[in-house]
């Protein structure tokens, strides 16, 4: 299922920014994005994300704004040497140009790290604001899939109702059937010596109607339908997505089925028409956790 979350968390006299977003994917893949001052929480804040997400490919970027830190403290002895560096190359390969301290920038490591106690606080505002983007992404997860439990709803109703068009066509397809074939034996017998022979027609009838029996599918089809109408109401809060993809595979089966034993252009149909709705069902079904 797809979603977004956005929130904040105060740290020092600024804030870290927590973006979230995810999209459908059958394993967990986690993706992390930290500023500079924080890319020690890496670990830190995937494992945040793995105990709250199962599954899909999430993405979590992490920004600061404002001044979250304070100003480090200089290493002098480090940026004395490393300017006395620079200076020795200016004299070897430009003597006389000016060196600019504004090359120190670019050396790393010239302020001391944040101590101990800041990283702590800088933990607690990560993982607060992370499990604020995280929740704020569940509410749209959840709008999301109030939508589609809807929809599926609707095309589960649809099934059913291709199915009972089913049963009751089945009803009577066997006197059409029976009607058929006397017709056929009639006008191929008209005109010739051969006597029509009733109890040979029933026996003929019988086999076919045994052959192309479906009561058996529609019998599964209908616990199939039940079950998934369980599932849709029974997990709000529980991952379903598999169950539902597993109950979706077996009526297909089911339908298939059907559609291949009846020898009735009507049910075919009906069948035709479940098997669509179904394979949309599945295609929902991919986007529910």
């Amino acid at each position: 299922m797809t979603g977004f979350g956005l929130a904040e968390a105060p740290l020092g006299n600024g804030r870290v920014v927590a973006e979230i977003r995810t999209v459908n994917q059958r394993f967990l893949d986690v993706r992390i994005k930290l500023p500079r001052e924080l890319a020690d929480l890496t670990l830190f804040s995937e494992q945040i994300v793995r105990e709250r997400l199962r599954r899909g490919r999430v993405e979590l970027h992490l920004r600061l704004e404002g001044v979250a830190f304070e100003a480090g403290v200089l290493d002098k002895d480090r940026a004395r040497a490393a300017y006395r560096a620079l200076a020795e190359l200016r004299d070897e390969l430009s003597p006389g140009a000016e060196v600019p301290l504004s090359l120190l920038t670019a050396v790393p490591e010239l302020f001391s790290p944040t101590h101990a106690p800041q990283m702590e606080v800088s933990r607690e505002s990560t993982r607060l604001a992370i499990d604020r983007a995280i929740r704020d992404m569940d509410a749209m997860c959840r709008r999301e899939g109030e939508t589609i439990a809807a929809d599926m709803r609707n095309r589960v109703t649809a099934v059913r109702e291709s199915t009972e068009q089913i049963v009751e066509r089945a009803t009577t397809a066997h006197r059409a059937l029976h009607q058929r074939m006397r017709e056929r034996l009639e006008k191929l017998l008209e005109g010739t010596d051969v006597e029509f022979d009733p109890l040979r027609l029933e026996a003929e009838v019988a086999l076919l109607a045994e052959r192309t029996d479906i009561t058996e599918e529609i019998v599964r089809l209908k616990s199939h339908l039940e079950q998934f109408e369980g599932v849709l109401l029974a997990s709000a809060n529980e991952p379903c997505g598999r169950k539902l993809d597993f109950l979706l595979q077996e009526m297909l089966r089911e339908a298939n089925t059907l559609s291949a034993k009846a020898q009735d252009a009507l049910i075919s149909q009906h069948a035709v028409a479940m098997k669509v709705e179904l394979e949309r069902l599945r295609e929902q079904a991919q986007n529910v956790e």
